[in-house]
């Protein structure tokens, strides 16, 4: 019996013919699909249908076209991911709960207008009754509890039974409720740029503070054992990383978006297979991707060894005086915060365009390995219904893709 290769392997070797520029992005419940012209969000809502939702993308090329010089471009597609990625992310949080939030306040209205409903017939019949029968001190007097209720739902019958006052609570009601989305979508979308703010925050913490302090408690000031000092901070740098993706994939809610991310990967090698993209024709695939980009934030930390080590931040430290201690720590970090730019560019530069176009050469292979060794912790294997989700982000790309150049065509 022929041994079942690993998803790594298979990943390499059953790499689609049609090489796609089309990339994703896991979210809540979702995924995102960029393409070349627009990027699309597909978001499973509580009631089980999928929420579709595309915008335009417009480049900036022919107005800054130094936006899209080497180096410079692996920033600009940076900020740019970051940027979309927080959108979609706020559609899918906004879709993924939304509706069921709806569901509920529509029971508990429900509930009130029934309530208020058996009221209303309980003193309707109490005043039948009293009409017909005339007062009675057994009948009135005799059950105090009764005649509470009976009073109770009395004054809830006057109330709502003023024609005047309705015309003007509904308008009233109308724009309250308007305000209250209003309230709650601003104050959703404030609470998605904190949470942005904060994971920017912690991130410094996590991966570039931590790190440098630890790293001044082993090996000692930078400036006595700068090689050793970078090659030690890297190292913990990458450990702290491994070590975040793997706790947080403990939750089930992150678990879930990376089975998302799985899916992604499956939809697009069944599109560059060839395939109807189909989840019965996605579901064999690999969850790995060589062109993940898992591999772009691993490239960013070995590469981050290489411009910190050659960086001469002695020769600043010398020439300003900096003393040991908190100052000189502090003066790396900063450095290390102000480099990432510089970082980013070199390492757009060979995971994206250089692996990107010679996905052949055994080089690629080493180079993007740490990378899909990675993937293992940031994807799981999707179910259908998740797969359907990756399809319909990538349809609704596609689909603007071969529009544009069926426009282009009959323009030419």
């Amino acid at each position: 019996m022929a041994k079942q290769k690993s998803d790594l392997s298979r990943a390499f070797s059953e790499d689609g013919a049609v090489k796609t520029h089309v990339g994703g992005q896991a979210l809540i419940e979702g995924v995102m699909m960029r393409g070349k012209y627009n990027w699309a969000v597909a978001v499973r809502e509580p009631n089980g249908s999928i929420y579709v939702e595309e915008h335009d993308l417009k480049s900036g090329q022919d107005k800054n076209g130094w936006m899209y010089w080497p180096l410079v471009r692996g920033c600009r597609a940076l900020v740019e991911s970051l940027m979309l990625g927080f959108k979609a992310l706020e559609i899918a949080a906004l879709h993924a709960f939304g509706d069921e939030e709806g569901e509920q306040k529509a029971a508990a209205e429900a509930d009130f207008v029934e309530a208020e409903a058996e009221l209303e017939g309980a003193a309707a019949v109490a005043a039948e009754e009293e009409r017909h029968e005339g007062f009675s001190w057994k009948r009135d007097f005799g059950h105090p509890d009764e005649m509470v209720d009976g009073l109770g739902a009395q004054r809830t019958l006057e109330v709502a039974s003023e024609p005047a006052c309705e015309p003007a609570a509904a308008e009233a009601g109308g724009e309250a409720g308007g305000k209250d989305e209003a309230a709650e979508e601003e104050f959703g979308h404030r609470e998605m740029v904190i949470s942005m703010v904060l994971g920017l925050v912690l991130g410094v913490v996590l991966f570039i503070v931590a790190p440098a302090a630890v790293t001044n408690l082993i090996v000692g000031e930078y400036d006595d054992h700068t090689l050793a000092w970078n090659i030690v901070d890297g190292l913990l740098r990458v450990a702290v990383f491994v070590f975040y993706i793997w706790l947080i994939g403990r939750m089930e809610d992150i678990k879930r978006m990376f089975m998302y991310h799985g899916a992604e990967h499956k939809a697009i090698h069944c599109f560059e297979h060839g395939l109807d993209m189909t989840p019965e024709n996605a579901r064999p695939f690999p969850r790995l991707h060589v062109r993940c980009g898992t591999a772009f934030l691993i490239m960013v930390m070995v590469i981050a060894i290489l411009v910190y080590t050659v960086f001469p931040l002695n020769a600043i430290i010398s020439g300003f005086g900096v003393p040991d201690g908190l100052p000189k720590l502090a003066l790396v970090i900063v450095a290390r915060i102000v480099l990432m730019p510089v970082i980013a560019g070199i390492s757009y530069e060979i995971t994206v365009k250089w692996a990107g176009s010679h996905p052949d050469n055994p080089l690629v292979k080493v180079i993007l390995w740490p990378g899909m060794q990675m993937q293992y912790l940031t994807t799981n294997e999707p179910d259908d219904a998740q797969m359907e989700c990756a399809i319909a982000a990538m349809r609704a790309v596609l689909d603007r893709e071969e529009a544009e150049k069926a426009k282009a065509a009959c323009a030419a």
